[in-house]
């Protein structure tokens, strides 16, 4: 199998690409109606549905979802008999946190050092035109050899669940034989990589209230309990003294099998500062692919410019959990709720509220689909072979689509390297990754519509 025409043309599309990555990049999509205006998720899902009209796709739809958000939908006939690719990808994007983080506006595609910068180049704007590349590459070569359906969400991110109970409520929607997940990404530039497992998510707000209003710190503290003193108690008691996760009830000695990552790596990658320690047990692997792990991800508090000095009557944060395969995130979240509540100090009020879930996912990467997939991206990476790693974030949709389409093959591949700080400041992807990619995708649908004519 040679690559060189699909690669040729995939190269010929590049400057294309990168001016449809810049106009997808403009768009502020962050599915949070308080940070920014709906209508920018509104034009991002106005802009990918003509994207899809313009490569002939039919029954092109934006589709609004039980959260709020809306789905793009679109459908390209295959050749009779063929078998049907569901491509996903999503157009939200995380907030830019601080912009003067950013060397360049985050929502500006700029180019230096070999890469392109902007929010949702890598995660997951550059995943759609991966997939598009890919598609155009096959036209110009003879014809897409499957049907295709494409699926870009509006709300992953926030990981609220509306495609997932859309797609309960519309069961033959997203329907096919295999299904490829364009959000993960390789272990490294240049290493070809699928994702074997996905840790699933659990969001909580946790408040605590203590007083019926603040007091005088001089006045009253001392003795009246602080709100926020307990809040800090609470959180403190998630995690062991080496900075494991410990929620009461919730296992967290599992191992992971395959693919290792070293500690040397992890922290060049994960840029921690000299001096300070890695957190957890066992290997690097098994703290971020089979072990569960919490983050306080934000708390309200009084901030430190224009503080006064009170005792806190309220404070609240929010709390993510990521669950490892294995466990289950319903019962995950009951075990940290509980948690929560019996650790909370002083007979203080405390008050629990789940605002996201998704479940844990585990491939078959022996699947033909998988072998299709590894034999694309041994062409498209000469000399390398596919490797099989785990992910720490979580796709709440892929459970969703294992449970409906139970006979689907599910593969997970992406543009989101270590180097492309995906949720930070910076984010950026590699336009060599996202061609090679885009190489790899074409190639996968050839082989695998082959694969299913035997």
């Amino acid at each position: 199998m040679t690559a060189q025409p699909i690669a040729a043309t995939v190269a010929s599309l590049m400057s294309r690409a990168k001016a449809e990555l810049t106009e997808l990049v403009a768009f502020r999509s962050v599915a949070d109606p308080a940070q920014f205006p709906r209508s920018e998720c509104e034009a991002a899902a106005a802009w990918v549905a003509d994207a899809l009209r313009t490569e002939d796709f039919t029954d092109v739809s934006v589709f609004d979802t039980p959260d709020g958000s809306q789905s793009v939908y679109g459908y390209l006939p295959g050749p009779a008999g063929a078998p049907t690719v569901l491509l996903y990808a999503h157009y939200d994007v995380q907030p830019p946190l601080d912009p003067a983080g950013w060397d360049t506006p985050p929502f500006e595609l700029s180019e230096r050092d070999g890469r392109w910068y902007g929010r949702g180049t890598a995660d997951c704007k550059g995943g759609f035109i991966m997939h598009l590349l890919a598609l155009r590459a096959l036209k110009a070569n003879g014809g897409v050899p499957v049907g295709v359906k494409v699926i870009v969400e509006g709300s992953e991110e926030q990981g609220t669940g509306g495609l997932e109970r859309y797609a309960e409520a519309h069961p033959d929607l997203l329907a096919a034989d295999a299904i490829v997940i364009g959000d993960t990404g390789n272990f490294r530039v240049g290493l070809p990589t699928v994702t074997a497992s996905l840790r699933g998510m659990t969001m909580l707000r946790v408040q605590v209230d203590t007083l019926a209003g603040n007091l005088h710190s001089g006045q009253f503290g001392g003795a009246a309990p602080d709100a926020l003193a307990a809040l800090v108690r609470v959180l403190d008691s998630l995690r062991a003294e080496d900075g494991s996760t410990t929620v009461d009830g919730l296992a967290s000695d599992a191992e992971w099998q395959g693919l290792q990552y070293t500690e040397e790596d992890f922290r060049r990658d994960a840029r921690v500062l000299d001096g300070v320690d890695l957190i957890g047990s066992g290997t690097i692997a098994d703290r971020l692919w089979a072990r569960p792990a919490v983050t306080v991800i934000g708390i309200d508090c009084p901030p430190v410019v224009g503080a006064t000095p009170s005792v806190q009557a309220t404070a609240r944060a929010q709390i993510s959990l990521r669950v490892p395969p294995g466990q289950d995130a319903t019962e995950a979240t009951k075990l940290l709720t509980a948690h929560l509540q019996a650790h909370t100090p002083w007979g203080a009020r405390v008050t629990v509220e789940q605002i996201g879930q998704g479940q844990p996912f585990q491939a078959d990467v022996a699947s033909p689909a998988y072998t299709s997939m590894a034999q694309a991206l041994a062409v498209a990476y000469p000399g390398e072979e596919m490797q099989a790693a785990g992910m720490g974030g979580s796709i709440p949709l892929c459970s969703t689509l294992g449970a409906l389409y139970p006979r689907a093959e599910i593969l997970l591949i992406g543009l989101s390297e270590p180097e492309a700080q995906i949720h930070a400041v910076n984010e950026s992807v590699s336009p060599g990754e996202l061609e090679r990619m885009s190489v790899a995708e074409a190639l996968f649908l050839r082989n695998y519509a082959l694969s299913k004519q035997g």
